[in-house]
């Protein structure tokens, strides 16, 4: 089946491309997923040039003039992008017959967002309080989001494979997080949702309330930060129906008009340029990121939260990644079967895998993860990645395919 192993630009420029790429090849994968732009991250790169990695957010390239000319927001432009390395790493994988899949962050950029804060999301209580997370109903974040699209593609990548591309989650919105009040799930996805201008028109023209929707979410999220009980269980229509009352849901399920439409926008940029979108929801990573344990509900029945349709997508988008961080391997197969059937069988899924920690103890697990998400639909497994990985859990890779 088809494969990929997640790469940084930085494990490349650290270790050579050659050196790399001759273990990516060893480890059986077709190809490799270059991070042709990057978010903030203090990494632990156990193998890299340098032990403990800080990433910026911005491209690994030097924008075309053409692609942003008129658009407001503009991405910040890493050290060396004049070097052109995503180019350097192209030519070196088509000369070993590997495949380049480019991923490009969209929505979660600091930079961007602490310099241009009105097009950030804001909460129900007008707060600007999450600005690495760029609003999807925004006009200028959508252009913003479209000329990256074209920008990427450009680099002239097998697909862009599309991170952060939908709503961001509430407890992800800055870095050194700090909330010592007991949020339960609910009154912190109500607390997370935006009721910026643009998405309360939108909101609006759907048929919602949305000044309700807002002013019911203020007054759950006060009661608790002012010592109510939080609310207890996972996040669920029904269950928020009966917290928060119909309109909030309606509300919430209302975003995924701007997710979807942005992201058909995108893709007609991305098959413009010659290339193809993978869409990644990160859901699944979310919900399992911190122990490989996630909670009872599936990744793609909880997609709604960050206003991700799937069934409209697999409409308009030909290949999904999947994050299936989880240590047990029938949970992979059940998220990615339900993606399947969200999306449709004509379409592309490719598992993502971790592994080694904290999803993957050893080869065996690994290799029953593989088993599990191709016997569940998809079509191709990757693995997240090659700079934050040791060289012993990197190696369980080449059996696990077998």
């Amino acid at each position: 089946m088809d494969s990929a192993l997640y790469a940084f630009v930085e494990d490349f420029r650290g270790e050579g491309v050659d050196k790399v790429l001759d273990r990516v090849s060893a480890y059986g994968v077709r190809g490799v997923t270059i991070a042709a732009t990057s978010h903030q991250a203090r990494d632990v790169t156990p193998h890299g040039s340098s032990r403990l990695t800080f990433r910026r957010d911005g491209v690994h390239f030097v924008p075309p003039e053409d692609v942003f000319a008129g658009v407001r927001l503009a991405p910040p432009v890493q050290e060396g992008a004049e070097e052109e390395p995503v180019a350097e790493i192209r030519r070196a994988c088509a000369g070993r017959g590997l495949k380049l899949h480019a991923r490009a962050v969209f929505l979660h950029n600091t930079t961007v967002g602490l310099a241009n804060l009105d097009v950030t999301v804001q909460n129900c209580f007008g707060d600007r309080g999450s600005p690495a997370d760029l609003c999807p109903s925004h006009p200028d974040v959508r252009a913003y989001a479209v000329a990256l699209a074209r920008a990427v593609a450009r680099q002239g990548a097998d697909s862009v494979v599309a991170e952060s591309l939908h709503f961001g989650a509430f407890a992800h919105g800055y870095h050194h997080e700090r909330c010592f009040v007991a949020l339960g799930p609910m009154d912190a996805f109500l607390f997370g949702l935006c009721f910026c201008g643009h998405c309360m028109r939108r909101a609006a023209d759907l048929g919602v309330n949305a000044d309700v929707a807002r002013e019911e979410g203020a007054r759950i999220v006060s009661g608790v930060l002012d010592g109510d009980p939080p609310a207890q269980g996972e996040v669920t229509r029904a269950a928020l129906t009966a917290y928060a009352g119909p309109e909030v849901v309606a509300y919430a399920r209302a975003r995924s008009e701007s997710v979807t439409s942005l992201v058909g926008e995108v893709s007609s940029a991305v098959t413009a340029e010659g290339s193809m979108l993978t869409f990644m929801d990160a859901t699944g990573a979310w919900k399992g990121y911190a122990d490989g344990l996630p909670p009872a509900g599936l990744a793609a029945h909880d997609a709604w939260q960050l206003g991700v349709d799937l069934v409209a997508l697999g409409d308009l988008v030909p290949s999904f990644a999947v994050p299936a961080y989880a240590r047990d391997a029938a949970r992979v197969a059940d998220d990615v079967a339900a993606y399947q059937r969200s999306v449709g069988k004509d379409r592309e899924l490719r598992a993502v895998l971790r592994p080694g920690l904290p999803d993957t103890d050893s080869e065996d697990r690994l290799a029953a993860k593989v088993r599990a998400a191709r016997a569940a639909g998809a079509q191709a497994v990757d693995f997240y990645a090659y700079g934050l990985a040791p060289f012993d859990v990197l190696n369980r890779i080449p059996a696990a395919l077998r």
